[in-house]
Parts: C-alpha cells; sequence; structure tokens
C-alpha cells in the first residue's frame, strides 16, 4: 500500500530544494549594489577604471547571465551521459557543495578590497554551476513533488529579493549589507544539504525511490510505449526487466517526442533572460531626479527582482490548480509565441541609459511595473506547464532523462537568450 505524505515532509522537502536549486543565480543577480560598488574601484561613485571593468559594470546582468547558462548547459550534457552511471545522490550533494564553497569565497571576499583586480574579481564570482539531477529524482515521485520542487524555484527569487530589500534598509553600508545577503545564502545551501539528505529517511520518499530503482531496463523499453501503457493485471512483473540499465539513455525517442514542448521552453526561457534582468532592473523610475529613496534606492530591487520573482511564483503555483492549454494543444505554442511582445514594451520604456534608440513612449512608472508583473506569471506558468508535460508524456522508464533534456532545453534558452540580452543592451 502506498504510504501518505505525513505532515507534507517530502512536499517541503522538494519545495526547499527547489529553492536552493537556483538560489545561486538568485543570490548573485539581486544583490547588484553590491556588485556595482566592487565593479567600480570598492566606492559608490563610478570612477576611472579599465575598459574591461567599465564594460563588465554597465553591462553586468548580461554577463553574468552568460556566465552562469553556459556552464550550466554543459553540466546538463554531463548530467544526461551520467544519469545511469552516477547516482542521483552523489550529483545533487556534489552541486550543493560545491555551490557552498562558491558563496563561502564570496562571503570572504566581501571585505576584501579588489579594486586592484576587478576584473578577475568577476570571473570567480560568476564561476558558479547548477544542476538539474534534482529534477530526474522528482520524476519518480507523484506530480505535486514535481511543482513543489518548480514552486521553490520561484520562491528561491521572491526570498533573495526580499533579503537584499531588507539588507539594504537595515545595513550601515554596502560591505555590511553583502555581509548579512550572501552569508544567509551559506546557512540556506547548508540547510538544503540537511534536507536531502533527511529525504530517504521519510517512508514516503523510500516507497517512490524504491520504485525507480526497479523500474525496466531503459535500454529493453519499446520507443513507441507511453505512460498510458503502463496498466498490467496486478501482481504481475516482469522479472527480466529489472536490471536497471547502466548505459546512455536513448536520445532520439525523448527528443521525437518531446521536440514541441522543448522549442516552447527554449523561447519561453530565451524571452525572459533577454528582459529579465539586462532590460528590467536597468529601468529607472521617471521621478529619480527628485532624490526619494523609493526613486533611487528601492525602485529596482522592488519593481524588477521583487515584482518579477513574486509574480513567476504564482504563476507556478497557479499550475496546482489550473493545467491548461493540454501538452499537444496548438494554444500553448501559440502564447509563447506570443511573449515576444514584451521585448518592444521593455525597450521603450524608461531603461537607462540608453544611447541609440532615445525614445521612451512608456514614461511612467507604473508600466514597467504592470509589464514585469505580466512577464513573471507568465513565465511561471507557461514554463512549469511545459516542464510538467515533457517527463508525463514519456513512457515511466524514460521520464528521469527526459526531464534532464527539458532542463536542457530551459537551460539552453537561458543561454542563447542571455547571449542575445547583451546585444539588444548594447544597441539600446
Amino acid at each position: 500500500q502506498k504510504p501518505s505524505d505525513r505532515l507534507h515532509g517530502a512536499y517541503v522537502i522538494f519545495f526547499l530544494l527547489g529553492i536552493g536549486s537556483l538560489l545561486p543565480w538568485n543570490f548573485f543577480i539581486t544583490a547588484k549594489h553590491y556588485w556595482m560598488y566592487k565593479l567600480q574601484n570598492c566606492s559608490d561613485q563610478a570612477g576611472p577604471v579599465g575598459q574591461a571593468a567599465s564594460d563588465l559594470r554597465d553591462f553586468f546582468e548580461s554577463y553574468v547571465s552568460i556566465a552562469s547558462t553556459v556552464p550550466s548547459v554543459l553540466c546538463l550534457i554531463g548530467n544526461f551521459l551520467l544519469v545511469n552511471k552516477v547516482p542521483a545522490s552523489v550529483r545533487i550533494l556534489s552541486s550543493l557543495f560545491v555551490m557552498l564553497a562558491v558563496f563561502l569565497v564570496i562571503t570572504v571576499l566581501v571585505k576584501v578590497d579588489t579594486s586592484a583586480w576587478t576584473t578577475r574579481f568577476f570571473a570567480l564570482s560568476a564561476s558558479t554551476v547548477f544542476s538539474s539531477s534534482i529534477f530526474g529524482l522528482s520524476s519518480c515521485f507523484p506530480m505535486r513533488n514535481l511543482q513543489a520542487l518548480i514552486s521553490g524555484q520561484a520562491m528561491g527569487g521572491t526570498i533573495s529579493a526580499v533579503a537584499s530589500v531588507i539588507d539594504l534598509a537595515a545595513a550601515a553600508n554596502v560591505t555590511d549589507s553583502a555581509l548579512a545577503y550572501f552569508l544567509t545564502a551559506d546557512i540556506f545551501i547548508i540547510i538544503c544539504i540537511m534536507m536531502y539528505l533527511l529525504l530517504p529517511r521519510l517512508e514516503y520518499s523510500r516507497y517512490y525511490m524504491r520504485s525507480q530503482e526497479e523500474s525496466p531496463s531503459l535500454a529493453t523499453v519499446p520507443p513507441e510505449s507511453s505512460m498510458e501503457d503502463e496498466a498490467e493485471p496486478e501482481g504481475t512483473t516482469n522479472t527480466s526487466f529489472l536490471t536497471k540499465s547502466t548505459g546512455i539513455p536513448p536520445l532520439r525517442p525523448i527528443l521525437q517526442k518531446t521536440a514541441l514542448l522543448g522549442f516552447s521552453l527554449f523561447y519561453i526561457f530565451f524571452i525572459s533572460i533577454i528582459i529579465f534582468p539586462s532590460l528590467s532592473s536597468n529601468i529607472e523610475s521617471v521621478s529619480k531626479s527628485s532624490g526619494s529613496p523609493w526613486s533611487t534606492k528601492y525602485f529596482a530591487p522592488l519593481t524588477s527582482f521583487l515584482l518579477y520573482n513574486f509574480a513567476d511564483w504564482c504563476g507556478r503555483q497557479i499550475t496546482a490548480w489550473i493545467q491548461m492549454p493540454g501538452p499537444k494543444s496548438k494554444l500553448l505554442p501559440a502564447l509563447v509565441l506570443l511573449r515576444t511582445i514584451f521585448l518592444p514594451l521593455f525597450i521603450l520604456s524608461n531603461y537607462q541609459p540608453r544611447a541609440q534608440i532615445q525614445t521612451v513612449v512608456f514614461n511612467q512608472d507604473v508600466y514597467p511595473v504592470v509589464f514585469t508583473a505580466l512577464l513573471g506569471l507568465s513565465n511561471g506558468y507557461l514554463g512549469t506547464l511545459v516542464i510538467i508535460y515533457g517527463p508525463k508524456i514519456m513512457p515511466k522508464e524514460l521520464a528521469e532523462p527526459a526531464g534532464v533534456v527539458m532542463t536542457f532545453y530551459l537551460m539552453l534558452g537561458l543561454a542563447v537568450g542571455s547571449a542575445f540580452s547583451v546585444l539588444i543592451v548594447h544597441l539600446i
């Protein structure tokens, strides 16, 4: 008999692991005031720096996007090749410990004067990795656990944005604010490690993880089989399939079945990463000249980082109750393509500095607020639908590698989009 998730323990653990899986990205991009301070020769005012450091400072978000997404794509390829060779526990724990080590180094460097080596400081700071192994693990659990993981990722962005605003308000200077901020990240990664080690101790988790270990060999699954074909007489088991394959999962059937969903996922995050944070965080309040704390200090943290991440989380949560359109609906890719309209909307808002495109059409603060909320909401809802559909339309035995392939589409969209964001920001 299937055990129940007592006190929603597994759900909470997956939610926390979701927060931790995107913690590096969220904490890096949200600490914009700190990075500007470090890339301005450790001063609050932009001073004379080398051309390379000046370029990094002016287009910081775009370069961080590239530096984080390109290595992630390479890690995902390695993850797919190792999905049946290296246990998920090894992949997940190793990535968590790497994240912890990187953040400990960044925390130490907060109080170190890096003005003489700003370019090397940036290269060190951007060298973080993200593992998709946790998506593969969640594929053997019921859908609500995958939904918890995805919602946790968006909540991680909200938490980092709230922590940034609190640190800005409470700390006496930018380095004290950053120190408290990164210590928060260190503590949370340690909590994630403890939660992951706790997961196999739950009876509910052991049941589903054991069923995955006894699943049919990937090498013997016919490509045309599907999850709907699972039903078989109770008590019958094909014992010849009980050996877990250690080879590379068959890629062609996964790519064939997930082609349209994969493109949709690619394009969702391609558009999102072009705009957030490269464009959205550089949109200034039209009343910035007034000198009020809202327009100078809190406008970007609240209207860009916090609002986007909260709207993204809301969009992901909605999928727990509504899952429309379906995986084969033509409306789904149509809605995905419709998000292209966000590009001109943000470009024609009060993005600063602007040298090539001088026209500002949306010259009130309410416009970027509405645009950012809609961008985050659509990203969360449509992105979560596609990620959930991917492994579910595959045979049960291919669900884990299909989850990795879907995450590859996502990261490829982020990598290509981050390169385009550099181009668009330079054009503006």
